[in-house]
């Protein structure tokens, strides 16, 4: 396998169903075929350790999935007790947003410089102590500050999280890791509102902020328990101007798309923020080709496999992101349901989530990387544009059985990006791969919201209604779906035996990814 086509796959394989045997020590430790034995593909096995590392790290990323997303329910509730209009306090939202968006580019290089796990418990602290001083909030300002302490550490916990994992888990076992790791993603904008709904129904909003303390103080114990710490020992120079102009202009478009079509802000106003956002991303963008190691390294980009699945998640994640804005909003303000009601429904959408779990390692060996990508993908975007058909009069069965088989395709899709990301990417670069990947995701899930808001907001007023009907939600559906169908044809850009050594269709030495260089003597 020569040329970059070639980047996507590992370099100690064979082919499916021939057992390696060593060569002379000529040739550099390689392996080559014997006579076949049988054309089953091998099974393979994931380690204990490897469940147990993927699991506490997903809980923290589920931790921070889920209170970055239960507030919103809250938000009304709490405006009351600061004596504030809701609308204004739509601020502890963005602030967070905005803190995520800053530092989130620089968790490579703190990982590097400090350790991924020591980073990653520190990530914990923080964002539990910033839970702790958000349930102590005695006034918005207070309440702003200490949403920032939380993004500091949410910005930190998300890649460095999966960089643990990269650099521990063997690659043969990663399809398993990440399958893990997509749960957090998927859960916590789905059961988030149904929880904080619940929370501030009977009990007193502080808890939707006390009740990350348990998890974060267990979460910490497991860590040092449990995960190793696998450090590197090159640390290039700190990218200040980068993490500026990164930070201006990640702030700047997700501000300006998060309240795009809400009518929250004057349109010139929100315009002259993506403005400056875009101006800041094109002021990175000559930064970066100078600096010697760039935060944000979008040479990356020329990997065959990180590259296709980069491009193809932002799209795809633009279409899903809209989801946990626009299902609820159609089953509330277009089919009157309550709160509750609406929040048991969606939550099917995660439930088809889980029980894809167990089934995503085999539907990738079974089919490969390009072909679920390809197919998978196109049956998302089918399932989501389903969403805009449905009507008040539809069966409660008929509505929970599209959202379960769409939780259900998701899953799938979102763990094949999540791993066929690294597939090709050299150890040196693992850790700003994270932070780009991480970086790409947080601007997608932005985006996906603003294009439902803003579609939502078009369909209404060209129908002149003074609320959103039916019927314009289903135009918002459509567009978003339409966003997720493009991300599947950009599969065909990779070959079709892309990632075979990640899933068990070719055979793989069991080498972690994050082996450390030999010592001497070794």
């Amino acid at each position: 396998m020569a040329g970059p086509r070639a980047g996507c796959l590992l370099r100690k394989v064979t082919r499916v169903g021939l057992s390696p045997r060593k060569l002379p020590e000529d040739t550099g430790g390689m392996t080559e075929p014997t006579a076949p034995r049988s054309r089953k593909l091998p099974r393979i096995v994931t380690s204990p350790r490897t469940r147990l590392t993927a699991v506490i790290v997903a809980s923290a990323l589920f931790m921070q999935n889920l209170d970055s997303t239960v507030i919103a329910t809250a938000l009304p509730t709490m405006a009351r007790a600061f004596g504030y209009d809701p609308v204004r306090m739509n601020v502890a939202l963005t602030s967070y947003l905005l803190s995520l968006a800053v530092f989130i580019p620089a968790s490579g290089w703190v990982a590097d410089r400090y350790g991924a796990r020591n980073v990653f418990r520190a990530a914990i602290v923080v964002f539990t102590i910033g839970s702790v001083l958000c349930g102590m909030a005695d006034s918005l300002a207070f309440l702003v500050a200490a949403r920032v302490l939380q993004g500091i550490g949410g910005a930190m916990m998300v890649p460095v999280g999966r960089l643990l994992l990269l650099r521990t888990v063997a690659k043969h076992e990663l399809v398993a890791a990440m399958a893990w790791l997509t749960m957090p993603a998927l859960l916590g904008p789905v059961v988030g509102p149904p929880i904080g709904g619940f929370i501030v129904t009977y009990f007193d909003w502080r808890w939707i902020f006390y009740i990350n303390v348990p998890v974060g103080v267990l979460g910490l114990v497991l860590v040092t328990m449990f995960i190793e710490d696998i450090r590197e020992t090159a640390r290039p120079q700190f990218d200040g101007w980068g993490l500026l102009f990164s930070g201006l202009a990640l702030s700047g478009l997700m501000f300006g798309l998060e309240t795009l079509g809400r009518g929250v802000l004057p349109p010139a106003l929100i315009a002259a923020i993506i403005g400056a956002g875009v101006a800041a991303a094109i002021g990175y963008m000559l930064h970066a080709r100078r600096h010697p190691a760039p935060l944000l390294d979008f040479s990356l980009m020329r990997l065959p496999c990180f590259g296709v699945a980069f491009t193809a998640m932002m799209l795809f994640r633009t279409g899903i992101g809209a989801i946990p804005f626009l299902l609820p909003l159609m089953l509330q303000v277009g089919f009157g349901k309550a709160a509750v009601e609406s929040g048991l429904i969606t939550f099917a959408s995660s439930a088809g989530a889980l029980v894809m779990k167990p089934a995503t390692q085999r539907a990738l060996r079974l089919f490969g990387f390009r072909d679920t990508l390809i197919w998978n993908g196109a049956a998302s975007a089918i399932m989501l544009g389903l969403c805009a058909a449905f009507r008040p009069t539809w069966p409660a069965a008929a509505i929970y059985a599209v959202l379960l088989g769409g939780g259900f395709l998701r899953s799938l899709q979102f763990t094949a990006y999540n791993t066929l990301a690294y597939g090709d990417v050299p150890r040196s670069k693992m850790s700003a791969a994270t932070s780009l990947y991480a970086t790409g995701q947080q601007l997608a899930a932005t985006i996906g919201v603003s294009a439902g808001a803003l579609s939502l907001e078009v369909a209404r007023a060209v129908s002149h209604h003074a609320l959103p009907q039916v019927g314009d939600f289903s135009v918002a559906f459509l567009v978003v779906a339409s966003l997720t169908a493009i991300a599947a044809p950009i599969a065909l850009l990779m070959p079709r035996d892309a990632g075979d050594d990640l899933t068990g269709r070719r055979s793989v030495a069991p080498e972690p990814l994050g082996t450390p260089a030999a010592r001497p003597g070794e």
